[in-house]
């Protein structure tokens, strides 16, 4: 069992303050034109790997102060599993109750996903037969996409409370209404605030406490911009924490609900320098763009700092599903106008990748030639170029003279095309820190093969899942321009390295001028033509049972 769920499984059982939840319905056989779920070989598609970071040169100070947002993590996690659906809590008790021979399996499964759907397959159902909504616990189960567009229409005066990022949706009657965060989540906010001014309380450094004060604060008012702002200024201390609702991958619906999650990494200073250096040229990627110039984005914030940190606890959005190896935040533009955006590297969550999944992944898809050339150094330049590329490119746009976001436009659509278009402007970025000398530019074959392989890696995530959807864009784009080729006798691939990079160019372009447009209707167009894997394709992800699809990190209770 992974040690950083404990706390989320005892207070789960032990809830009292939650909503009345309706019971679990028992599960029914799967539908007969499905093939059986087994559930003992989605478990064996994560590798367990113990996390041991080293803490030995924290302070008595830090040490506590790290050990509070370990704490303050659990209750993200308490939220997002109310996030993932408010029915959470009673289909979990439901499992424990019954008196199944798979009890245990199913309550281990059920832990791992945060919920009765398999994020590894498809988000498959395992206990009941109910798909998860697309909403999540966002919205009511029941609402459509075509509902809710209707209701915002005729009601337009509900539009900024129903769709804003800190909101759950309720019915109330014919009625839909907002309810704040602050206000739906209040039972673990308020204790999570409490943490963090303790912690605050406790460090000597000037920028953390900042942070960690009006993060608390945000809590309670849903009015997080002071505080990514701090965040972006932390300096000066080992602790590097993010914490509060972020990212919007959960919310299929609308695209526009952000989930609660944690970060607590310990920076380190001399891999952070040696990355560091390539924010110098953000301006010069964005110019580098090959877009015209008016779609670019000049805007934007250029400060965007680098860290590479080890991972020592994860909470909510960050646990369940594959496992984060970096992040880009904050996501709200105007931060990102006024400051740009911070990149963290997990470099020991990244490294167990590597040797567990990516290394082994380019025997399989690759001629021999090639697997060879594949390399942690582009996994890593890789990871970070793409995550640097969340900060490029358009963000705030017009459209038909109104002032918008890339966001609000593609909406459900908006994340699938966000991950493909870092991937592949990563790419292009370390091509032109090839050209300016800051990358040896005799390892393109090395850069290629290290990103054809990690396509795979990201596509045997499925298709529902942003980066792997993104993933399988990327492989119909570039197979259809001929970046790589089926070797029938070798039963691998071949890339083109020549024309592997006017592929990238051409569907970077493609990416972002969608993106630049607002185009919703476009944008499903682009995925429904290209995001589909042929037989090669099939046949090579099947051929990767005895590779783990993903790692299950087990971190220490305390540092």
């Amino acid at each position: 069992m992974r040690k950083a769920l404990l706390p989320l499984l005892l207070a789960t059982a032990a809830c009292t303050q939650a909503p009345p939840m309706a019971e679990a319905p028992p599960p029914p056989a799967a539908p007969a034109e499905e093939a059986p779920y087994d559930m003992t070989a989605q478990r064996a598609k994560l590798a367990i790997i113990e996390m041991n970071p080293d803490t030995s040169y924290l302070t008595a100070e830090e040490r506590e102060v790290v050990n509070l947002l370990i704490e303050a993590s659990n209750l993200m996690s308490e939220i997002y599993l109310r996030q993932r659906s408010p029915d959470n809590p009673a289909i979990r008790a439901a499992i424990a109750r019954s008196r199944r021979a798979d009890a245990n399996l199913l309550l281990e499964m059920f832990d791992r996903n945060y919920g009765p759907w398999d994020e590894l397959q498809e988000l498959h159902p395992f206990w009941g037969s109910d798909a998860m909504p697309e909403g999540a616990g966002f919205y009511p189960a029941d609402l459509t996409r075509a509902e809710f567009d209707a209701y915002l229409a005729a009601n337009p005066g509900q539009r900024a409370a129903l769709t804003s990022p800190y909101t759950v949706v309720r019915r109330e009657g014919a009625r839909l209404v907002a309810v704040p965060y602050s206000v739906a989540y209040r039972q673990w906010l308020e204790p999570a605030a409490a943490l963090l001014r303790e912690a605050s309380a406790k460090t000597s450094n000037p920028s953390l406490e900042r942070f960690l004060r009006l993060r608390a604060d945000a809590f309670l008012s849903d009015d997080y911009f002071e505080s990514e702002l701090a965040w972006m200024d932390l300096t000066g201390t080992p602790i590097e924490v993010a914490i509060g609702p972020y990212e919007v991958y959960t919310d299929r619906l609308y695209g526009t609900k952000t989930a609660f999650e944690s970060f607590v990494t310990l920076k380190d200073p001399q891999e952070s320098a040696a990355l560091d250096k390539y924010k110098g040229y953000l301006r010069d990627m964005e110019a580098n763009l090959p877009i015209e110039d008016s779609y670019k984005n000049f805007q934007r914030g250029f400060e965007s700092p680098i860290a590479v940190a080890d991972q020592v606890r994860g909470g909510g959005d960050n646990v369940p599903g594959v496992q984060t190896i970096a992040f880009n935040l904050p996501n709200d533009e105007r931060v990102r106008e006024a400051k740009g955006a911070k990149k963290v590297i997990l470099s020991n969550v990244l490294g167990a990748k590597y040797d567990r999944i990516l290394d082994p992944i380019a025997d399989h898809a690759l001629v021999p030639a090639q697997a060879a050339l594949v390399r942690k150094k582009y996994m890593q330049l890789f990871t970070l170029f793409h995550e640097l590329s969340h900060s490029l490119g358009p963000g705030t746009i017009e459209v038909d003279g109104t002032p918008t976001t890339v966001n609000e436009m593609l909406r459900d659509q908006y994340s699938a095309l966000e991950e493909s278009k870092a991937d592949v402007m990563g790419v292009w970025n370390i091509l032109l820190m090839m050209d300016k000398g800051e990358v040896p530019v005799a390892e393109k074959p090395q850069l290629f093969a290290s990103y054809f392989a990690g396509l795979f890696r990201a596509m045997r995530f499925g298709v529902l899942e942003a980066h792997g959807k993104g993933a399988a864009l990327q492989y119909g784009y570039l197979k259809d321009k001929g970046a790589f080729r089926w070797d029938a006798g070798a039963r691998r691939y071949v890339v083109d390295n020549a024309r592997m990079e006017a592929a990238v160019r051409d569907l970077l372009h493609d990416q972002l001028m969608l993106q630049a447009r607002g185009d919703y209707n476009g944008t499903v167009a682009f995925f429904d033509k290209w995001a589909n894997l042929d037989a090669q394709a099939e046949a090579v992800i099947a051929s990767m049972d005895d590779i783990p699809v993903d790692i299950l990190p087990v971190y220490p209770d305390e540092v």
